[in-house]
């Protein structure tokens, strides 16, 4: 984990989170301005700056947060949800900690705004 990291702080419970899943490895939490009824992160506890950084040795890793985005998405009571990662400041990123967004509860449309 990264010292000054946002999200690394808040994976070590130093800065509180409406925390909605948790293991040793990934943390799921609410979005603290979310864009739809359900919008929820879920990141690895392992420091990553985004998806551009993730190499082979972490494809399960995302795979397990993928599947557990989704199982939250059900028990959040959506079907329907949109997944959005972002890569660099000029795609909307502003926390360099690879985070999943889903986002649901809404119609969600294409392109995005």
């Amino acid at each position: 984990m990264s010292d000054n990291c946002l999200f690394c702080k808040i994976a070590r419970g130093e800065i509180p989170a409406d925390k909605l899943y948790e293991d040793d490895d990934i943390l799921a939490f609410r979005d603290i301005s979310p864009q739809a009824p359900v919008h929820f992160l879920v990141i690895p506890k392992k420091h990553f700056s985004g998806p551009a950084a993730i190499t082979e040795a972490e494809e399960q890793l995302i795979g397990r947060m993928m599947r557990k985005g989704n199982e939250i998405a059900r028990k959040e009571g959506i079907d329907h949800y949109r997944v959005v990662f972002n890569n660099g400041e000029q795609a909307g990123q502003t926390v360099f900690h690879i985070h999943m967004h889903i986002l649901g509860g809404r119609n969600m449309n294409w392109p995005p705004g």
